[in-house]
């Protein structure tokens, strides 16, 4: 099982827990096993079938360029993190 580590946002919704354990080839089968554990918090991550915009998702160490389809191992650590906005040109 892949450990994901729940934002300090998102902990309400899994009782308190930072660190939680969910099954899943990708980030969206970790994304739906989370929320059979804990109901109700896919739609915190998840809109218009892909993850929100203000939604980054590190895998490994690596941030992610899939969406819901990024693949996840068994042995993984996934982080939900907030998305970077880009700004305007400093010049």
């Amino acid at each position: 099982m892949a450990i994901v580590v729940i934002p300090a946002l998102l902990r309400k919704f899994t009782m308190g827990q930072e660190r939680v354990d969910a099954r899943g080839r990708n980030v969206g089968e970790i994304i739906d096993d989370l929320d059979r554990q804990f109901p109700g918090f896919r739609p915190h991550l998840v809109e218009g079938g892909d993850l929100k915009r203000s939604i980054a998702v590190s895998i490994d160490g690596e941030l992610g360029t899939a969406g819901l389809l990024d693949k996840v191992a068994d042995a993984s650590e996934v982080h939900f993190l907030p998305a970077l906005g880009g700004g305007k040109d400093c010049g």
